[in-house]
């Protein structure tokens, strides 16, 4: 059974997965960074019985160029070693896969003033959203075949 405990703990305690395969540019820090400042800290970072990250490498590095003593975690209890490895690259992988509506975008960002925060694209009145923000490209999808076993032919499945 899984269980979770929130608790506050020292950044310094807190390991990062040594086989992370995420690239942390500085520039992902900066936006955690920002987030921290204009916001607060909202998001625990995750980690399992031993300390040791499960999600939230960049957010623990904001905290550490922020030189924030503690942050809240969420402490998991009860995932098998494959279950944290997946968790690890599903919680990370999911968030790519999102587009923009850009009519919500532009109607949620009317207005807010980031205190001159540099996102990397100006928002003005004549901001183009359809330009700022790119979905990744779709992949080709291959039919998937099957052989029969008994006369070797390959059938395309729909």
């Amino acid at each position: 059974m899984i269980e979770k405990k929130l608790v506050r703990m020292k950044v310094a305690d807190l390991i990062p997965y040594e086989r992370n395969p995420r690239k942390i540019p500085q520039e992902a820090i900066d936006d955690v960074k920002e987030s921290y400042m204009q916001c607060g800290v909202i998001d625990p970072i995750e980690i399992d019985e031993n300390n040791v990250i499960l999600s939230g490498h960049t957010r623990r590095l904001a905290a550490i160029d922020m030189k924030l003593d503690e942050v809240d975690v969420l402490k998991v209890f009860g995932l098998t070693e494959e279950q944290k490895r997946k968790y690890r690259l599903l919680a990370n992988k999911t968030g790519e896969k999102s587009g923009w509506d850009f009519e919500l975008l532009e109607w949620e960002l009317e207005g807010l003033d980031f205190d001159g925060y540099d996102f990397g694209f100006d928002i003005g009145s004549d901001t183009d959203f359809d330009d700022m923000f790119t979905d990744a490209p779709e992949k080709e999808k291959k039919a998937k075949t099957v052989t029969c076993p008994h006369c070797g032919e390959e059938f395309e499945l729909e």
